[in-house]
């Protein structure tokens, strides 16, 4: 079975992608979603977690407080680099856990940092979706209800989407774009390599 990651920067639509491939059969782990379900019920790293960033990490019910975790690392770089050193190999186990259940010639992990983390060299191929920076702000604003200087700072806080691209096997355009014609192009050839 082959391990498909699928990335692109925030609003460029990768979920959607991601759901169009889920229609056609293909199994789809949601990376984003399974690391903050497994930072809170992986004890172990519930306790390294709170060893990091302190015990305010976590809410007395012990579900994450995102508000303090964000403020804490992202104004601190190598406190952020601590926090992805020990969740992304606590996902990265929970990932192959998971495949071990999976009946599929292939199987999508979408995650926003597949690149940045390394983790997208532990999978077979990669693709990116690529959409126009005004076009992936819209989208944000309409999504999250967020501020614009907000939304561009997180923009500016990631890995630039032409240097991405160069490590894409397939290249999904989201702007005005039809995608089932390319989900389904990437689809046909993912189901070709895999029986090989």
């Amino acid at each position: 079975m082959k391990k498909i990651g699928i990335t692109g920067n925030i609003g460029s639509g990768k979920s959607t992608i991601s759901n169009i491939f889920a229609l056609l059969g293909t199994p789809v782990y949601d990376a984003d979603s399974r690391a903050k379900a497994v930072m809170v019920e992986d004890q172990q790293l519930v306790s390294a977690i709170k060893n990091t960033l302190g015990p305010d990490a976590y809410f007395s019910d012990g579900n994450l407080n995102r508000a303090y975790i964000s403020s804490k690392v992202f104004q601190n770089d190598s406190l952020l680099a601590a926090l992805n050193a020990i969740v992304h190999p606590a996902v990265f186990a929970d990932f192959e856990s998971w495949c071990a259940h999976q009946h599929a010639p292939y199987v999508l992990k979408e995650a926003a940092l597949l690149i940045e983390s390394g983790s997208y060299k532990q999978l077979d191929q990669l693709i990116m979706v690529s959409a126009n920076e005004d076009i992936r702000l819209a989208r944000c604003l309409a999504r999250d209800h967020s501020k614009e200087e907000e939304v561009i700072a997180r923009m500016r806080n990631q890995m630039a989407q032409e240097e991405k691209l160069k490590f894409a096997d397939f290249i999904i355009q989201n702007n005005d774009d039809l995608l089932i014609p390319q989900v389904m192009k990437i689809h046909q050839q993912l189901i070709q390599l895999s029986s090989v």
